[in-house]
């Protein structure tokens, strides 16, 4: 157990790019995003903007994507709220998060007055989940799968070994559409006791700037996080957004970026492998987590080489030797492996 220590938990990818003219490898969200009929159906429901927001299409949508009833699902701005109401909404005694991973799930339950535990997960071990190195206390756990800033997809029967009656197990899926198959997945579950996993539209989309996304529970969870929600919490566009990232050619679409991700992604392992220095964590997800000697020298050289990599010193579990590089196309990343084989010389130097 320990208090927020020296890490800040309210930092995030979007603070390495707001100078602008960056090669942006900070921020885990798909380039060429949002895609032109995914703009063009936002844009139609514009002309609805006299009326209420009505979620009920967007909500079954999701609720058919997963093969759930609808009273299981709740529709958020952004996974960050979803983080928020389950602070807020679900009265525990002892929450637990599971790090290193994403800070906003800590953030939001000390903001609402609680003392958080942490498991930290432990490099050596290729930060893999022990199920057991939760504590029985806990009843309310955290986790992401696959887990930011690790890209370590953890599987689903691992994760489910933590539930149990009285606790609530919550699972960050935020870049689980951007994993092939999907195949650790416990969205469509609904044998886990407790069980609230947490999924996103930003990051697979480009809606960061819309503020969508999603939660999966059980009926009684899904009531008590609602009623936590201001009325119409979610607006038209983000509605039209949802219930179209739904639909069967959205889906295939996403299929599609998920495989050219993967092979993305081993082109970048392959380049990282070639530095000595460089050690990257086997990865599963649309970003890579790498130790560097001196990694925050590095990050400062790659910036002025014009590339934005994400700092690792605000994850808990984590020091200034780590960075988090997002994936992108193999050009991008031939001109980044250059230049960070320019930014390792002169740090060495």
């Amino acid at each position: 157990m320990s208090d927020a220590g020296f890490h800040d938990l309210r930092h995030h990818g979007d603070a390495e790019v707001r100078e602008g003219g960056l090669t942006d490898l900070a921020v885990n969200v798909r380039t060429g995003t949002p895609p032109v009929w995914l703009r063009e159906r936002i844009a139609a429901s514009l002309a609805s903007l006299a009326a209420y927001p009505d979620g009920r299409a967007a909500r079954a949508a999701v609720a058919a994507r997963h093969g759930v009833p609808v009273r299981r699902v709740l529709l958020t701005a952004g996974a960050a709220e979803a983080f928020v109401l389950i602070a807020r909404a679900l009265r525990v005694s002892r929450p637990v998060v599971v790090h290193p991973q994403f800070t906003e799930p800590e953030a939001a339950l000390r903001d609402a007055g609680y003392e958080v535990g942490r498991v930290v997960l432990r490099a050596e071990e290729g930060f893999r989940l022990d199920a057991a190195a939760v504590p029985e206390s806990a009843d309310l756990v955290v986790v992401g799968n696959p887990t930011n800033p690790t890209s370590v997809l953890h599987p689903a029967a691992e994760l489910a070994r933590l539930a149990r009656p009285g606790r609530i197990l919550v699972v960050d899926e935020a870049f689980m559409d951007a994993v092939p198959g999907e195949p650790e997945t416990l969205a469509p579950r609904t044998d886990v006791p407790g069980l609230v996993v947490v999924r996103s539209l930003t990051k697979t989309w480009g809606l960061a700037g819309l503020r969508i996304g999603y939660v999966l529970a059980e009926p009684g969870t899904v009531a008590r996080l609602e009623r936590a929600q201001p009325l119409w919490p979610v607006g038209t566009p983000a509605l039209a957004a949802a219930e179209a990232c739904m639909s069967p050619r959205a889906l295939a679409e996403a299929a599609r970026a998920a495989d050219l991700i993967a092979a993305d992604r081993a082109h970048l392992l392959a380049g990282l492998a070639e530095f000595d220095e460089v050690r990257a964590v086997p990865a599963a997800g649309p970003f890579v987590l790498v130790r560097i000697g001196r990694a925050d020298e590095v990050r400062e050289r790659l910036r002025a080489l014009g590339f934005a990599a994400r700092r690792g010193d605000t994850f808990p579990g984590l020091d200034r030797d780590w960075l988090r590089l997002a994936v992108r196309d193999r050009a991008t990343t031939n001109r980044f492996l250059q230049a960070l084989d320019q930014a390792l010389a002169l740090v060495g130097a």
